[in-house]
């Protein structure tokens, strides 16, 4: 009924914006403005629509002034009451009043598109909401020209590339980092108390747990505004992405204990899963064969099987589950899981066939350097990674403000470098030569040279920034 009563709604639009454009003296052919897929509706939903509730630095949304605003020509629909975008119904009438605003085939004589764009570039002399993009290159500003011009589905990105990024746990912002330049090249705004950091494996999304909001927010890598909030079912901390980017697992703190597991497609709830504990953190192991949750409350290891989303094994140990790092057999398959526990400087060796620990190893004192134990949160070490070739294993001491370096398989400390005060999370670059450390004492995330095990830079970033990840990210 709804795509009924818009259709004359687009068929009347198509005659008002020939009117418009013939009365401002536009001479440019547009194509028949009667054909249903000129404009299409599921790229508006998708792509389009989410940039009318993007927040822009010095802006205030469109959204703000539009959605309900009666004294605009271009109306939004209010979202509803602890919603977070449109519903379908919504966007099918947003789309009808986008639609009275664009010539398909003519951006620039589009109003839809030059009313917010710089004059410089080819925008109407004034807008009463400011002007949003200051060029036609801008990413957002190409979103919107590509559904002018008869976009049904996402570009293919030119390219990808790798970034670093890192939340910053005290604030409202995560910060882009480049690897090859060891500069801060993006913000991701608008996601208050950020957590844990993923990617979709072709970079074409990020996801990221919204403290503040109990929300999984997704983000376009292109444009680096959130485009979606997925409601969960309480509280998250870490999230980790399937191997093949269709389910996001997110780690939900509050007790009895669960995991949410989202499907990306649809960006929707596909199930809560009950695990024994609140759950700090979940991974994915490489292979992508299991999730890994692990609990401080009930000090529980829960493995769940990736194939039928069950919990297939548990373990308890004698100290809560914090941070988790993995290597595996030649096969590829999980070998062991590295722990870091609650009031202990080091971290365990859990086999991950035999299913029990089989080591445990204590981080020596740091010659020289006074330890520092206030605001440890019962956590003195809070940051473990394996190295991509698999043979060193790093390990952060907020005690110390060092990462010990162990050899793999043996196990043996080869070295020793200052990261900061409080150090958190480690990330790897995909070829392994750099390592990224989050400082949260220093609002710095270091760059260390894996190699000689040297600091190579010290990158200003958010307040306390934690939790960090290696993605890649598609460029236009």
């Amino acid at each position: 009924m709804i795509r009924d009563l818009i259709k004359p709604l687009i068929l009347c639009s198509a005659f008002i914006n020939v009117a418009f454009f013939i009365n401002a003296g536009a001479v440019a052919q547009a194509p028949d403005l009667h054909t249903p897929d000129a404009l299409n509706f599921e790229f508006f939903r998708t792509e389009v629509q989410p940039l009318f509730l993007a927040k822009r630095p010095g802006n205030i949304a469109c959204a703000t002034c539009h959605a309900g605003a009666a004294s605009s020509q271009f109306r939004l629909q209010p979202l509803s009451a602890d919603a977070y975008f449109w519903n379908e119904e919504q966007s099918r009438l947003n789309y009808a009043a986008a639609a009275q605003f664009v010539v398909p085939g003519a951006p620039l004589q589009s109003r839809l598109l030059t009313h917010p764009l710089g004059v410089a570039a080819g925008g109407d002399p004034f807008h009463g909401g400011g002007k949003h993009w200051n060029s036609s290159t801008d990413p957002e500003w190409k979103i919107l020209s590509d559904w002018a011009n008869g976009a049904t589905t996402r570009s293919e990105a030119r390219t990808t590339a790798v970034r670093i990024i890192q939340t910053n746990a005290a604030g409202d912002d995560s910060h882009v980092i480049d690897p090859l330049s060891n500069q801060v090249v993006g913000v991701i705004s608008d996601v208050h108390i950020p957590h844990g950091i993923t990617s979709a494996p072709d970079g074409s999304e990020l996801y990221i747990s919204n403290e503040a909001l109990h929300t999984l927010d997704v983000i376009d890598s292109r444009t680096l505004r959130v485009v979606s909030r997925i409601p969960l079912s309480g509280r998250p901390n870490n999230v980790a992405v399937s191997k093949f980017g269709d389910r996001v697992y997110v780690a939900i703190m509050e007790m009895p204990g669960s995991i949410d597991i989202i499907d990306t497609a649809t960006r929707s709830m596909i199930k809560t899963l009950p695990v024994d504990g609140a759950i700090h953190n979940v991974y994915v192991t490489p292979d992508g064969r299991f999730a890994v949750g692990g609990s401080i409350h009930t000090r529980t290891i829960n493995v769940i099987d990736t194939r039928s989303d069950e919990v297939a094994w548990k373990l308890q140990l004698d100290a809560g589950i914090r941070p988790m790092a993995f290597d595996t057999h030649e096969d590829g398959s999980t070998k062991n899981i590295y722990v870091q526990l609650s009031n202990f400087h080091g971290f365990a060796v859990v086999d991950f066939t035999k299913q029990q620990e089989i080591a445990r190893i204590e981080h020596p004192a740091v010659e020289g350097v006074e330890p520092h134990f206030d605001g440890l949160q019962s956590a003195p070490t809070h940051g473990l990674a394996v190295s991509p070739d698999g043979k060193t294993l790093w390990s952060t001491s907020k005690v110390y403000g060092y990462a010990y370096v162990h050899s793999l398989p043996d196990l043996k400390e080869i070295g020793q470098v200052f990261v900061g005060q409080h150090p958190e999370w480690i990330t790897f670059t995909p070829d392994g030569k750099s390592v990224y450390i989050a400082a949260a004492g220093d609002n710095a995330t270091f760059a260390v040279d894996a190699a000689s095990m040297k600091e190579i830079a010290r990158i200003p970033v958010g307040q306390v920034p934690k939790r960090n990840a290696t993605v890649l990210m598609q460029q236009d």
